[in-house]
């Protein structure tokens, strides 16, 4: 699927040491045509290893499990558990010195933990990754990230596919005749946002993709901000809104 993506268009691709695929994102990425360069590569080291020395080896196996010489963003999953800004943060920002990793990126983040981010690294934080989907819009927080240059990628964008079945944006779609997963999409586009959503088969890949041709009014666009459901869906126990 990484290389089906990337030979569709795609250009981003988000993978985590959690997830343990790294290795399998590798492999599309070795398989696909597409130059390096024009490849943004995402990772991220779980919260049982923020500790400095931890970051490091973290950042290091994630590299050889992609089998690349650097990886464009490397995020902090959680600020949860082992979690020290001064010291996870020194690390990557150190990282980004050797040219391991290009630049740093946060994830789950409230404002007050970017802005000590921001205010502790050594490095730019370049993006804040985060679940926003229609239904849990999270506008205070994107406001915030735009207001410090960081830019907002947005997981669970279809809300883990709960929101294909929302009146309103089935509505919307039927409009465009195109499919309610392509709206959400396009919300997110039209509003600044890195969607990622998963695909597990081309035709689905290819419909996500095809969310950037579509243009929502604004009416469409205020009506899918309003929907209040689901809400937020990742909420572990960990989280630091909890």
């Amino acid at each position: 699927m990484v290389e089906t993506a990337l030979d569709i268009g795609y250009r981003h691709v988000d993978t985590a040491r959690m997830y343990e695929n790294e290795a399998a994102v590798g492999d599309g990425i070795a398989h696909s045509d597409v130059p390096r360069d024009q490849l943004t590569v995402a990772s991220k080291v779980w919260h049982d290893d923020l500790a400095y020395d931890d970051v490091v080896d973290a950042v290091h196996e994630s590299r050889d499990q992609l089998g690349l010489d650097y990886i464009d963003h490397y995020y902090v999953h959680w600020p949860s558990n082992t979690y020290d800004a001064e010291a996870t943060l020194g690390a990557l920002s150190d990282l980004v010195q050797d040219g391991v990793i290009d630049a740093i990126g946060v994830s789950n983040f409230t404002p007050e933990l970017l802005d000590e981010a921001i205010d502790v690294a050594g490095e730019p934080i370049v993006a804040n990754q985060v679940e926003v989907h229609p239904g849990f819009p999270q506008t205070d927080l994107r406001e915030h990230c735009h207001s410090r240059d960081v830019d907002v990628v947005a997981y669970s964008p279809i809300g883990h596919g709960m929101l294909l079945d929302s009146d309103p944006l089935e509505r919307i779609a039927e409009r465009h005749v195109v499919s309610p997963a392509r709206v959400a999409l396009a919300w997110h586009l039209q509003q600044g946002m890195t969607p990622i959503p998963k695909a597990a088969s081309w035709a689905h890949a290819e419909d996500n993709w095809r969310a950037r041709d579509l243009a929502l009014t604004d009416d469409e666009l205020a009506t899918i901000t309003a929907l209040d459901t689901p809400g937020r869906l990742g909420d572990p126990e960990f989280g630091p809104w909890n």
